[in-house]
């Protein structure tokens, strides 16, 4: 076992047993305070679960009423003209509304298409350089009831809007289309 595996295994405990020994030498009640944390924890957990239970529901309605399908076949013939694959449009769509399903639509054009194909690795740079806006400003912002989200909301959707043009002339320059 390397030294780069050791380090990496015991970390964490270390770290954690370095922030007790020191609350508790500035004499700070470490498990009350570790109690309490959990118990905000907890709280945050339930008031969040309103939110991501909506987030989850509009992204299920959007796929499966065909909505989705619909705006990538009004959308193909112009990327078609800049010579990007419409099979990554639902990704680019998906992804600033949530991690998860756009990690199942990357899955699944990795395994359609192989990870060395254009497609997969245009998959998987737009899904590394982007987030998820729409669940970040849903469910974080929500939870800390934060209601006037619109200019977070446009920084949030422009630095997608970049990183999936970012994302197309890198690879493209890098892969080739």
């Amino acid at each position: 076992m390397g030294i780069v595996s050791i380090i990496s295994l015991w970390f964490i405990p270390v770290l954690i047993a370095l922030i007790l020994l020191y609350g508790t030498y500035k004499q700070v009640p470490t498990y009350e305070s570790f109690v309490e944390g959990g118990k905000e924890g907890i709280k945050i957990a339930v008031s969040i679960i309103p939110f991501l239970v909506g987030m989850l529901v509009a992204i299920s309605v959007f796929r499966a009423s065909g909505a989705l399908d619909f705006l990538i076949d009004l959308i193909r013939p112009g990327l078609n003209a800049i010579g990007v694959p419409a099979e990554v449009a639902p990704l680019a769509i998906i992804r600033p509304i949530s991690g998860t399903a756009a990690l199942g639509m990357t899955s699944d054009l990795m395994a359609t298409y192989g990870p060395d194909s254009f497609i997969g690795r245009l998959a998987a740079t737009i899904q590394g350089s982007t987030d998820t806006t729409f669940y970040i400003l849903t469910v974080y912002f929500g939870a800390v009831g934060i209601k006037k989200m619109g200019d977070a909301l446009k920084v949030g959707l422009l630095a997608d809007l970049v990183g999936i043009t970012a994302a197309i002339i890198v690879v493209t320059i890098v892969f080739g289309g």
